[in-house]
């Protein structure tokens, strides 16, 4: 029996916010197939490399995000025999969160809004993977302290809730919202430092905590 011909790929679901909106990172493909369309960006893996290498590289080499401080994890394999009309191919996705990264100076690359991703539909099954990079944010963000991944250093209760109203997609409580992650188990560290940043009165810095699950946890308000 024939052993059949198999390519695995990476490819980056890259998230920020950015002008007070949810963003993923977008490469313009310059052949075929879908050339001119917008996929993630991502690569082949070279046959020496490991998963998480190859993430690394493609974060630098194609997302032109090199040296740069970013949460990244595996996401999922999407590997069902159409995916690529040019052989089979499977690809392992990865989740990447970081606060207003930089604009890259490549034409290619382009920060866009997920909203107007998610309507326009992108090259391959990009959508699908960028839909379940978006999912598992939000997700986690009900669990775990990922929120302040999108943060700076150090920042406000403010502006900590504006990630999860912006990455939500819908208005939270500011007094519920503080009670909530002030309260939280080891989510947030005081810095003894203040900021009118925010307008209006100054307000406490915080630093992210060394907590990864919270509890209790932020959960989604539902319709």
């Amino acid at each position: 029996m024939s052993v059949p011909r198999l390519a695995v790929t990476v490819d980056l679901v890259v998230l920020t916010v950015r002008e007070q909106r949810l963003c993923a990172l977008m490469w313009r493909r310059d052949r075929a197939p879908y050339d001119g369309c917008w996929s993630l960006p991502g690569g082949f893996i070279q046959l020496d490399e490991d998963l998480p290498v190859a993430a690394a590289r493609l974060m630098a080499d194609r997302a032109g995000l090199a040296d740069v401080r970013i949460h990244l994890e595996q996401l999922a394999t999407y590997g069902y025999p159409d995916r690529d009309p040019r052989q089979r191919v499977v690809s392992v996705a990865y989740l990447g969160l970081a606060p207003d990264l930089p604009a890259s100076s490549r034409a290619q690359v382009l920060w866009t809004a997920v909203d107007d991703l998610v309507r326009a539909g992108a090259a391959f099954d990009h959508r699908r993977i960028l839909c379940d990079g978006v999912e598992r944010a939000r997700a986690k963000l009900e669990y775990t302290s990922l929120a302040a991944a999108f943060c700076p250093p150090e920042f406000t209760v403010a502006e900590l809730r504006r990630v999860y109203e912006i990455v939500w997609g819908t208005g939270l409580d500011p007094r519920n919202f503080h009670r909530k992650v002030t309260g939280a188990d080891r989510f947030l560290v005081p810095t003894g430092r203040t900021t009118t940043r925010d307008g209006g009165r100054p307000a406490q810095l915080y630093t992210r905590g060394d907590a990864e699950q919270l509890r209790p946890p932020m959960l989604r308000p539902r319709a």
